[in-house]
């Protein structure tokens, strides 16, 4: 968690996110009591104009099995842990729920900062206590290696009684001079290390194994257990991740197991005690049909995942119709997450070609859409009709069919009903594609839930230019030249555009440089343009390339 603050007062939170990127949450952060809104400077010292403070915020465990306990009361579901239920208190819409729980935060660090000299970590935790934020009281200053070992030791014995979960400690290069000379790789700091404690373990009874399918169709396989409690929290049941974790533990239905709490939060079974089998134990294997929508499995061989290869499948809709609108795919703009989660969850879809019966009425009734919004994406819609078969092909979602898949693929098939209908022997004699992938293809293909929704798109009307020979090599003219597009182009989207290049033998790159050959540029060009120019690299406008590709 990151706090932002502007000459004493807190502005703006976020999220962790992926280091770069976080979720603003600063109204539902301003409830949490323990976060100062408004610095005290020390006597004779100034506040910085600017300070980043880093933190977590934590649930307690006493207001973790309070909420549970009500959250169930009320026929709702219940935190797995203390940690989800944080982050999920902390990503509430409605600021008043969050209001609600007894959030606490224990701030650690800092970020971009202006202002006061401070020489080490002790002195900044110091400092931000005198400022008014709340800074773990078990920190400790260790002289030797040894001391380390003795603070990990009492810290692994007093967590079971301490108010809120840990599961272990960091240890820092207390002088920020010698944090500066050790430097970092990637995102892990050379100066700090993470010491995990041992998982806390328990004996439990595997009373069945069910399958779950997950958004992206990955069928896991979860042992449901006799309820035990593993480190203060109750445990009913357990990832067996898929099955040769299965095989290999040889967990079996009525088997009693050793369960601990990966990282203490993720439940996972440890291992069989096969003394205790009774004989009455079952062998589990994964269904070769998938439990929600009865379409094949598909495992690769070398694989561990199986996963569901119907694009209907309910329990990975939402995932599957929010590849085929992305920007690489059929490029639907303002066809976002949320949006498709609605659109699912009221029944409006069940595939993503129902997309293109949608009407504005029915957009409407969604949370948030106005009519020029609803409008804007019915236009986006109607005009991914007309799209590539490189595109098509990509966005249907085909396992382990990516872009680069879907080119070769247009490359040797015209039309998507040539590639539906092509052999494993066919596909696997196109250069770049293996075994694996064919089947993976005419797995899909073969599917009638997926045939239909294909029928489905044709009958709305999503098209692709036809192409009735492969180009012969003479028509290759930018065979050997690489282009990179930078800006809006107003006749071609960028992917038609980089198709068009590709099928005249040439490379379309992101980035520019020595080795580029073309540069073209549409409306508003971003850095690309400029750095072609400190390079040399011929740049084209848009109706310079058009007349470039012209036949």
């Amino acid at each position: 968690m990151e706090l932002i603050y502007e000459n004493g007062h807190f502005v703006t939170g976020s999220t962790r996110g992926d280091g770069f990127v976080g979720e603003n949450v600063t109204r539902n952060l301003k409830t949490v009591k323990s976060i100062p809104l408004t610095l005290i400077p020390r006597k004779g010292e100034s506040l910085p104009s600017r300070l980043e403070v880093r933190g977590e915020v934590y649930l307690p465990l006493k207001a973790f099995q309070e909420l549970n306990l009500t959250r169930e009361r009320s026929g709702e579901s219940i935190f797995a842990n203390p940690r989800n239920a944080a982050a999920g208190s902390l990503r509430q819409l409605d600021s008043s729920i969050t209001a609600r729980r007894p959030l606490d935060i224990f701030c650690h660090g800092i970020g971009q900062f202006t202002g006061t000299a401070i020489a080490s970590q002790g002195e900044l935790l110091d400092t931000l206590q005198g400022w008014g934020f709340k800074i773990n009281p078990h920190r400790r200053r260790c002289q030797n290696i040894d001391a380390v070992f003795d603070y990990y030791r009492e810290m692994d014995e007093l967590r079971e009684k301490l108010p809120y979960e840990i599961d272990g400690v960091v240890i820092k290069v207390n002088s920020f001079r010698l944090q500066e000379a050790l430097g970092t790789i990637a995102r892990s700091p050379r100066w700090a290390l993470a010491f995990k404690f041992k998982p806390k373990q328990a004996t439990t009874k595997v009373l069945d194994i069910v399958v779950n399918v997950g958004r992206t169709g990955a069928l896991t396989p979860t042992a449901v257990l006799d309820p035990v409690r593993v480190g203060g929290v109750t445990v009913g049941s357990a990832t067996l991740h898929n099955q040769d974790e299965i095989d290999r533990k040889d967990v079996r239905i009525g088997d009693t197991v050793v369960v601990q709490r990966a990282g203490d939060v993720i439940p996972e079974v440890v291992r069989v005690i096969p003394e205790k089998r009774t004989g009455k134990e079952k062998k589990f294997r994964l269904p070769d049909r998938c439990p929600v929508c009865g379409s094949e499995v598909d495992r690769p061989e070398g694989e561990a995942v199986a996963r569901c290869t119907g694009i209907a499948c309910p329990a990975k809709l939402k995932e599957t119709i929010f590849h085929f609108a992305s920007r690489d795919a059929m490029n639907i703009d303002g066809l976002g997450e949320k949006i498709i989660e609605q659109l699912v969850d009221r029944g409006l879809i069940k595939d993503y070609a129902d997309l293109y019966r949608l009407t504005l009425n029915d957009l409407l009734t969604l949370e948030r859409m106005g009519p020029k919004l609803a409008d804007n994406i019915l236009t986006a819609i109607r005009n991914s009709k007309k799209t590539t078969l490189e595109r098509l092909i990509y966005a249907l979602g085909i396992l382990h069919v990516g872009e680069h898949i879907a080119k070769l693929l247009t490359h040797e098939f015209s039309t998507l009903e040539g590639l539906s209908q092509a052999s494993l022997e066919n596909l696997t004699g196109i250069k770049g594609i293996g075994e694996q992938i064919a089947s993976s293809i005419v797995k899909f293909f073969d599917q009638k839930g997926n045939q239909k929704v294909i029928r489905k798109l044709k009958e709305f009307g999503v098209e692709y230019p036809s192409r009735t020979e492969r180009p012969r090599t003479k028509d290759l003219k930018l065979a050997g030249k690489s282009f990179v597009f930078t800006g809006g182009l107003k006749t071609l989207s960028r992917g038609e555009a980089e198709s068009r290049v590709e099928s005249l033998g040439g490379k379309a790159s992101s980035s520019v440089s020595k080795k580029t050959d073309f540069v073209v540029v549409g409306e508003d060009p971003g850095s690309k343009y400029e750095k072609a120019k400190s390079l040399g690299v011929k740049v084209l406008t848009e109706e310079d390339f058009l007349e470039l590709i012209k036949p």
